[in-house]
């Protein structure tokens, strides 16, 4: 004990052992469901030969896409927390991987698709080596990186309303987010939400240890007998039914396969697509990585006390050398390009304040591949709740800001609103950047600008711009 005390900085981060393995239990938790969503995302998507991933017939193989993104996401996350001691998870990237399936792959094979996704994750690991993603982050404004981790606690509360079904979008009708699944709240599964939302603010506020674990075993547990009783099923589009898993004991357990192994070819996609095309499709990985992950760090170093004078999390480059190899990783297996979760911020207010904490997540993750219908026990209605109480926490960092500058403070606001609205990181970080950039050119103050800025700006403008600039070289 004393030997992991030393090594991970327990004490001195003002943590324990105790509180580290349950921040370490409760990130896995709330973003478990990545095992079973990655492969509905991606597993049922066939490419532009018709080809289902983890297949070599034309049925989809959903469990070999469960066991591959369980296996990088756990060796991942566990060499974040050796090698970068910093209480982060990483796994499937959720909007990169459906980018990957419905929008890249219909162009290629997904072993193609695979090939750019490794390409993008060692041109960003020669950025982490080469010092440029790090001098990128310590040229943004220190009140910047604050609004990027106050819109990412609005955005995670938005997830876990949006993941529970008790706010939804409703297409083309208007609002364009409306309350429940159909305009109203209805069916057991929001009931479940919404007791596990009320029992953890209630053992919060009491200061209960261990109260976001509590009340997923508890909520669970209840939404077990539900279902048992009710029989309601899985069913999105049903308000009545569970939005993703259904809560219930399995009846059997099979062994894992691992068919997306090493399913990528690294120049493939050039050849399919044409470089021009290809290289398009690395730069907006590439960008939606660099970004997402800053943003992810400084959101969960803020909620941790672990941030210095500069805004910066301890170890910063070592997180970013492993977020970057994962990338690569993720083309590795097959599963899409894996990154940093921000859904690591519920672990964080459980009290993880260290790397054992993402250790823990990590093994986790390898048992899941063994125990995947254990993890499929728990429904998302029961485990968000810890995310709507972590966007509150995150949220309290805005007085940071000061909303007198207009300088500051329209950046700060459109990073912060942008994230939610359009469910984005990146797109919030973009905004806020450019904006930024064009207040100092306006009030002639664009000496305040640090010159990587002036680059990161113009390479928003080509993330924006993106699908007409393709058009036009195409």
């Amino acid at each position: 004990m004393s030997a992991l005390d030393t090594y991970f900085k327990i004490s001195e981060r003002g943590s324990s052992i105790g509180r580290e393995v349950r921040g370490g239990v409760v990130t896995f938790f709330t973003m478990a469901y990545i095992v079973v969503l990655n492969p509905l995302i991606i597993g049922t998507q066939p490419d532009a030969d018709g080809r289902f991933l983890g297949s070599d017939g034309s049925d989809p193989n959903l469990t070999a896409v469960a066991a591959g993104t369980a296996l990088v996401a756990g060796v991942l996350t566990i060499l974040m927390g050796v090698v970068a001691n910093f209480p982060l998870a990483l796994a499937t990237g959720l909007g990169l991987n459906a980018f990957l399936a419905f929008s890249i792959a219909t162009e290629m094979t997904w072993a193609d698709a695979m090939g750019l996704v490794v390409i993008e994750g060692v041109l960003i690991l020669i950025l982490v080596l080469t010092g440029f993603r790090t001098a990128v982050f310590r040229a943004v404004p220190a009140q910047l990186k604050i609004a990027i981790s106050v819109g990412i606690g609005l955005f995670i509360a938005l997830i876990g309303f949006v993941d529970a079904g008790f706010a939804t979008g409703s297409g083309a009708a208007s609002p364009p987010v409306q309350l429940g699944r159909t305009g109203v709240l209805g069916g057991w599964p929001v009931v479940v939400f919404a007791l596990g939302l009320v029992l953890t603010i209630a053992l919060w506020v009491r200061q209960v240890k261990g109260a976001i674990l509590i009340s997923i075993v508890i909520t669970t547990a209840v939404a077990i007998v539900i279902e048992a009783i009710g029989d309601l099923g899985a069913s999105y589009a049903d308000p009545n039914g569970w939005g993703l898993t259904v809560p219930r004991f399995p009846d059997t357990w099979t062994w894992p396969e691992f068919g997306t192994l090493g399913e990528f070819n690294l120049l493939g996609g050039f050849k399919e697509a044409g470089v021009v095309v290809a290289l398009l499709f690395v730069f907006t990985l590439m960008l939606a990585d660099f970004f997402d992950t800053m943003g992810t760090m400084t959101a969960i170093g803020a909620e941790a006390s672990l941030l210095d004078d500069e805004g910066m999390p301890p170890n910063t480059q070592k997180i970013l050398v492993v977020d970057s190899i994962a990338a690569a990783a993720g083309g590795m297996g097959g599963v899409s390009s894996n990154t940093s979760y921000i859904e690591s911020a519920s672990g964080v207010g459980e009290g993880a304040r260290t790397g054992l904490a993402s250790v823990v997540t990590g093994v986790l993750f390898l048992l899941t591949i063994f125990a995947s219908p254990l993890v499929e026990m728990i429904p998302s209605e029961a485990a968000v709740p810890a995310l709507v109480l972590v966007g509150f926490l995150m949220m309290q960092q805005v007085t940071g800001i000061d909303w007198t500058d207009l300088e500051i403070a329209i950046p700060a606001f459109l990073t912060i609103v942008l994230m939610p609205f359009t469910y984005s990181i990146t797109v919030g970080i973009g905004a806020g950047f450019l904006s930024f950039v064009l207040i100092k050119v306006v009030v002639g103050k664009t000496a305040e600008v640090k010159p990587l800025m002036w680059i990161v700006a113009a390479l928003f403008v080509v993330y924006f711009g993106i699908d007409p600039i393709t058009e036009l070289l195409t």
